[in-house]
């Protein structure tokens, strides 16, 4: 199998993507295509000491930097790693993408290059979420901030179809994320999206609230890119600030500090369900590929299980799954 790894991206390019793909070679037997400059990747990989014919390298001349604008860059950056890297996918020189750069450079040139599912008008970015009762899929949380109801119903049959495929949920319900359960309740754009969702086959159960996301209340968590990237981000940083005031507080009492060593293994679980880098990344739902969106900051172990993720969504076919169930609509 073949992995494209867009080692350009991310905060740290390309340490952080060089180090991930060297673990992921060193773990698994897939071909990692490093895509970027090839100088500076080469100059990342004699730093490990390693070489393997599971690296391989092809060479991109131009960066599409964090700040800049999607769809103008993905245009004016031909050869750019996102572009180049999404092109080997598209031409069947490989079976999935990874990237840990731009989010919207991604989304946009995957949708011009990979081209959309039948039946789908917006790609989505899925994210598995722990919670009190396993884990939920929340969808979308940035690749579409001005959704209209349709493409919520769109993720849904795509969320249902991955629920079912991936996590192994043989009937996942769905929740529609808002400011109250009634269902008088949020914005126009909420209501309606209500209603197509009642009217649909999935097992919806209605609106939840921001109180219920990580409660386990639903399967499915639909919202639109904007409300969902927010939810992500504010998730992230709590998550992170509770440890860091955790540490804090173990380390100013000799009784906590104590304590902690004999919890130890329970704070390790806590820590190994809320780490991010655990699951790698995000898939791009709807558009016809692997795509994989890695966070920014990834760090190797994040890259690395970037290229598993990928790996195992190609083994699953999920994207003929997601027609599937499309077509049934």
């Amino acid at each position: 199998m073949k992995i494209v790894l867009d080692a350009m991206g991310g905060d740290n390019a390309p340490m952080v993507e060089v180090e991930g793909a060297i673990q992921a070679a060193q773990e698994f037997d897939h071909e990692i295509i490093l895509v970027g400059d090839e100088t500076r990747i080469k100059k990342e990989m004699e730093k490990h000491n390693f070489s393997s014919p599971k690296i391989i390298f092809k060479h991109a001349s131009e960066v599409i930097g964090m700040g800049e604008q999607a769809a103008i860059s993905v245009r004016r950056k031909r050869d750019s790693s996102i572009v180049v890297g999404l092109d080997l996918l598209k031409k069947g020189q490989a079976d999935a993408f990874v990237s840990a750069g731009n989010t919207g450079a991604v989304v946009c040139a995957a949708a011009l290059s990979l081209r959309l599912l039948p039946g789908i008008e917006r790609p989505g970015i899925a994210i598995v979420i722990p919670t009190l009762s396993g884990s939920s899929l929340m969808i979308d949380v940035g690749a579409n901030i001005a959704a209209k109801p349709i493409h919520l119903l769109q993720y849904g049959i795509m969320a249902d179809a991955f629920s079912r495929f991936i996590l192994g949920k043989s009937n996942p319900t769905v929740g529609l994320l808002s400011v109250g359960e009634e269902e008088t309740k949020g914005t126009d754009f909420v209501k309606e999206t209500h209603t197509l969702l009642i009217e649909s086959k999935l097992n919806f159960l209605g609106n939840i609230e921001g109180r219920d996301v990580y409660k386990g209340t639903t399967d499915i968590i639909l919202c639109d890119g904007f409300v969902g990237n927010i939810v992500l981000k504010i998730s992230e940083s709590l998550a992170s600030n509770i440890m860091l005031l955790l540490k804090q507080e173990i380390k100013s009492n000799f009784i906590a500090t104590l304590g902690a060593i004999l919890s130890g293994s329970a704070f390790h679980e806590v820590k190994r369900k809320i780490d991010y880098s655990e699951h790698g990344g995000a898939p791009l739902l709807g558009v016809d590929g692997i795509c994989i969106i890695a966070h920014g900051s990834s760090t190797p172990k994040a890259i690395k299980n970037a290229i598993r993720q990928a790996a195992e969504f190609v083994k699953q076919d999920i994207n003929k799954h997601i027609i599937e169930e499309l077509e049934s609509y």
